[in-house]
């Protein structure tokens, strides 16, 4: 039975080079030379119209072919010659349509010759190297054939001459100048598809040995999902290989036609072909196969199946189903859950001592995959904790509030993918959350405007934020967003196209000091694994954030007035070398304001310091609302206080300054004493027309504020008013 269907095979394969060949034969032979035709001879008539058949069918079967699988290659002799034998065969029935024709045209005198060379030509170029050489070989013959039947002399040898030379020309310069083209392609893309392949295999089944030697610093960087798909497809490479070479030891061992391990579908209606080993030529090319017959039985009762003969189609892993030999299947079981089966067949029937080695082939395979559950479980637990160890580590080193927020966003993206986060703040005793950092992964298509969220604050609500800060636990369950019409900050704030969302409290202590919201519109994307690690980097974020709050209030500290906020008088000399550095590059014009307010020791005098200092934060006031943010306002020294003037000339510090004046005047003080009202005198010194050095052009701000003292107070000098006045002096 199995030499027919080899048998059989063979002919649909092979057949049609066959038939071929034998056309190739009958025209070599002279069976269409024009003197065999003079006279009409049914035979002659009958290969002509089997030629153009062949030709017609050799044709139109090369266009439907499709190579088998590799894996039915690997399984059957035929099957793996079938891609040659379709160039071979089409090469065949091309050369005999020419050559039938040049027969009945004049034989080696034909003017048909030019639609050989072009045949010969497309030959060389497309079809495979057996094709090629099959259509010249078969040219050649038939060439030698025809020269062989006529009579010798210059008039026979100097035609085939020429049909050679153009022969070899039209396979040479094809075979130069089109196929090294075409092959050179063929060829680099081949060895970079076969690399890439290599590579990917290599990367999947090395990737397990080189992580795990390799320390956390030393790894590429990959995101969960990456980190998930290169373990999937090492475990997948891992196990295959393993699994096939079972099969060949198995196939080998039992001496049978067939080995397959079958593996049972989510659904458990039909099975998939995982792997197989074969002698026939009939295993079938499909991926899944029905849970029927033997195969069914097995699933049904989860037990070991014999059967001595088995009925045409009952084995659902073959094509044809004529197979009626001894069949064997063994369930793979993992508990009391059936996994897959193990088959194997052969024409003589199984014994119970064979069962038992399939049996302990059926426990080995579940090793194969239980060891890789196991080795990915443990991968994956190293992963979790490098990620923990990268974020903890990137937040350590996080000293201020920005670098801890795109630290925490970085670290989260590390874990899982978003396409918006942000960072609120909860002030208790404002009652009030604030916005501090928002993050979108798609500027150009974000999934809310950032600048919506850019500073919101909103009190204390049944947003989702606000009840995450008041019940200390994350919302909401499950990371899904079931109400799309639940508030996650205010009303206002609408994430229409989010399909996942969590929102984390930033624990520090028993105390929540604010929220970390995550959201992506992809499904299921904050599953329990993911949230318990956002869960602990939440934590380590509330630490590096409250660790940021008291460095930026040290820094503010350090930097600013305790009794005005205002710049105090060192930073102040730092930031105006850096403003007039910037200045001079950019070549723009610069101004300073140096202000007393009037009369300050009566004030302290007459309404105590308290008082005194009330003047002094208002008159900060002023100062800040009257600046723009480029701008550095600062306290210089006891009632003096500096502005300087980013990109502005004399003429603008001038209208600011008297600005100030006026505001300042306008200013009403209450005391114990009763309301009072104090003025405030200005000097302005312009960068570069007064001066270009910093210690000097502070002086000579400080001389027009000498000068406005001196006129009566509660104005504003120049120190180009001071210069002038001094000239005219002089000259008088």
């Amino acid at each position: 039975m199995s030499n027919l269907r080899n048998l059989r095979r063979a002919l649909h394969i092979g057949g049609g080079t066959l038939v071929g060949a034998l056309a190739c034969a009958m025209i070599a032979a002279g069976a269409l030379d024009a003197s065999a035709l003079e006279t009409p001879r049914i035979a002659s008539m009958l290969l002509l119209a089997c030629v153009a058949v062949l030709t017609v069918t050799a044709i139109s079967r090369r266009m439907q072919f499709t190579p088998p699988s590799a894996r039915s290659q690997r399984a059957s002799f035929w099957l793996g010659a079938a891609p040659i034998l379709a160039d071979v065969e089409i090469a065949f029935a091309l050369v005999s349509a020419c050559y039938a024709i040049i027969a009945v045209t004049g034989s080696m005198d034909s003017p048909m010759y030019p639609l050989l060379y072009g045949v010969v030509a497309f030959a060389v170029s497309f079809l495979s190297r057996p094709g090629a050489w099959a259509t010249v070989g078969a040219a050649v013959i038939l060439e030698l054939a025809f020269f062989l039947r006529m009579p010798f002399g210059m008039d026979a040898v100097a035609p085939l001459l020429l049909h050679g030379f153009f022969l070899a020309g039209a396979s040479a310069a094809h075979a130069l100048f089109w196929r090294g083209l075409i092959a050179a392609h063929q060829r680099r893309r081949a060895r970079r598809l076969e690399r890439e392949l290599q590579a990917q295999r290599d990367s999947a089944r090395d990737y397990r040995l080189i992580a795990a030697a390799l320390g956390a610093e030393s790894r590429a960087p990959r995101n969960r999902l990456q980190e998930e798909h290169m373990l999937a497809l090492g475990g997948v490479q891992t196990i295959s290989d393993s699994v096939f070479h079972t099969m060949r030891l198995m196939k080998w061992a039992l001496g049978a036609q067939t080995c397959a391990l079958l593996w049972l579908t989510e659904r458990g209606d039909a099975f998939k072909v995982k792997e197989l080993a074969s002698d026939s030529d009939d295993v079938t090319e499909s991926s899944r196969v029905a849970a029927a017959g033997p195969l069914g039985a097995i699933l049904r009762d989860r037990a070991p199946l014999i059967l001595a003969r088995t009925k045409p189609r009952q084995i659902p892993y073959y094509d044809r189903g004529d197979f009626t030999g001894a069949f064997v299947g063994v369930p793979v079981m993992e508990g009391a859950h059936l996994r897959g089966i193990l088959c194997a067949d052969r024409d003589q029937p199984f014994d119970d001592d064979e069962l038992t080695i399939l049996a302990g082939a059926t426990e080995q395979i579940l090793r194969y995959v239980q060891s890789e559950q196991v080795f990915r479980a443990v991968e994956r637990a190293k992963y979790e904790h490098e990620r923990f160890y990268h974020a903890s580590a990137m937040l350590c080193r996080a000293l201020t509030l920005e670098e801890v927020m795109e630290t925490a966003f970085d670290a989260a993206s590390q874990i899982v993918g978003f396409d918006l986060a942000a960072i609120t703040i909860y002030e208790p005793e404002r009652k009030r959350h604030r916005v501090y950092s928002v993050r979108v992964s798609d500027e150009d298509a974000p999934l809310i405007d950032p600048e919506s969220l850019a500073d919101l604050e909103f009190r204390d609500n049944t947003g989702l934020a606000a009840m995450v800060v008041k019940n200390k636990h994350y919302l909401p369950a499950g990371g899904e967003l079931r109400d799309l019409t639940a508030p996650v900050y205010t009303k206002q704030v609408r994430l229409k196209e989010a399909e996942s969302l969590l929102v984390l409290p930033l624990l520090s202590g028993d105390e929540a000091i604010g929220t970390f919201m995550l959201a992506s519109r992809e499904r299921q994307q904050f599953g329990k694994d993911v949230r318990e690690m956002l869960g602990i980097i939440a934590n380590q974020v509330a630490v590096s954030l409250q660790n940021g709050m008291m460095y930026k209030t040290m820094e503010t500290m350090a930097t600013t007035d305790g009794l005005t906020g205002l710049t105090n008088h060192r930073t102040f000399q730092d930031r105006l070398v850096q403003l007039l550095d910037r200045a001079e590059r950019t070549r723009q014009p610069a101004a300073i304001l140096l202000c007393d307010v009037d009369h300050f020791k009566n004030v302290n005098d007459t309404y105590g310091h308290p008082i005194g200092d009330e003047v002094l934060r208002q008159v900060a006031g002023v100062l800040l609302r009257s600046v723009r943010k480029i701008d550095i306002p600062a306290r210089y020294g006891g009632e003096e206080f500096a502005v300087v003037l980013e990109a502005t000339d004399l003429e603008g510090a001038m209208n600011l300054a008297e600005r100030i004046r006026k505001d300042v005047a306008a200013l009403v003080v209450d005391s114990d004493k009763g309301p009072f009202q104090v003025t405030m005198s200005i000097g302005i010194a312009s960068f570069p027309d007064d001066a270009t050095d910093r210690a000097v052009l502070i002086e000579r701000a400080d001389s027009a504020l000498y000068l406005a003292k001196e006129s009566g107070r509660n104005r504003c000098m120049s120190y180009q008013t001071l210069a002038a006045s001094r000239r005219l002096r002089k000259a008088s």
